[in-house]
């Protein structure tokens, strides 16, 4: 296959060549930050100091390298004993091994205080929050979502607010849900329901007008009423397309995560991440953001293999 047979508008490619490009996208950003952290003269603009000499650095201090270079050469100048150290990147930029090492080694570390949790636990109760703030949003988004993009009327009656709505922050209503909802998990749950569900109302209602109107007329012919038209066509119909929009909008939930952890009483994976923001760990600051990444990439792909083995008529992604 010719390289420009691979750009070719609206042509599917091979599932060999889908892999492999998958594998390219994870693979150049790793090798871009592997470049950054393994190859001294690309960047490394600090100097990690080793031995001190006569000069005011101590060991182990990170220093700017143009600082370094003066100190040494005024040491130099009065006869005294020169610096020495090696190139590194800023703390917060850690090497790909330091934040695997940090990954695995906070795992296994137990908390640092008595009723603090540890690193699964806390992963647990993000997936918690995550879950439940979705699933809430859903029960009550896709239905509305869906009568939305059915019913006109529907539509100018409830669109209108759900659009003015949309473009408040999440995060704004933060106090707002502490005080309602007290400083437990009630109002983090209540910051990714708000989060999601205006988004997701628009979304669906946007996928059900999409649906061929061809299908409803001759529905229509057949004697079909509004109620079978719903749960009959309309429904089984566009719920290829609400599965996708689904997996978008769990990704969309997972961006308001940290914000809605810090509401109220700190907990989940953001309380790990803002801890080791503290103690200036960056390389369990990367672990933790991504654990994240991970657990939603995996989240989606799981989602989308259940897709494809439901949705058997459908085209492969």
């Amino acid at each position: 296959m010719r390289i420009q047979d691979y750009f070719l508008i609206g042509v599917p490619i091979s599932e060999k060549a889908n892999f492999w490009l998958a594998v390219i996208a994870f693979m150049l950003p790793l090798t871009l930050w592997s470049a950054l952290s393994y190859i001294p003269f690309l960047w490394h603009p600090q100097v990690l100091i080793e031995n001190s000499g006569d000069t005011y650095f101590r060991e182990n201090d990170r220093v700017d390298k143009e600082n370094f270079q003066e100190e040494n050469r005024q040491v130099a100048l009065d006869g005294r004993r020169k610096a020495s150290g090696i190139r590194v990147n800023p703390i917060y930029l850690p090497a790909p091994h330091q934040v695997l090492k940090a990954m695995y080694v906070s795992f296994k570390t137990p908390p640092r205080r008595k009723g603090e949790k540890w690193l699964y636990q806390n992963v647990w109760d993000s997936i918690e929050v995550i879950s439940l703030g979705f699933l809430l949003s859903s029960l009550v988004g896709i239905p509305l979502g869906i009568l939305c993009g059915s019913f006109p009327v529907l539509s100018r009656l409830n669109e209108p607010f759900v659009d003015f709505v949309r473009y408040m922050p999440a995060p704004a209503f933060g106090p707002l849900a502490v005080a309602i909802l007290g400083i437990n998990d009630a109002p983090k749950i209540a910051i990714i329901f708000i989060g999601t569900f205006f988004q997701q109302v628009l979304v669906i209602a946007n996928t059900t007008r999409q649906f061929d109107h061809t299908l409803i007329e001759t529905a229509q012919t057949l004697g079909a009423n509004r109620f079978a038209l719903l749960t009959n066509v309309i429904v089984p119909g566009t719920l290829p397309d609400l599965y996708r929009d689904m997996r978008i909008l769990l990704g969309w939930a997972w961006t308001y995560l940290i914000v809605a952890e810090i509401i109220g009483a700190k907990s989940g994976i953001s309380l790990f991440i803002t801890q080791q923001a503290k103690y200036r760990n960056y390389d369990k600051v990367f672990a933790g953001i991504i654990i994240i990444g991970l657990i939603g990439f995996l989240t989606d792909q799981i989602l989308g293999l259940i897709g494809r083995h439901i949705f058997i008529w459908e085209e492969r992604e």
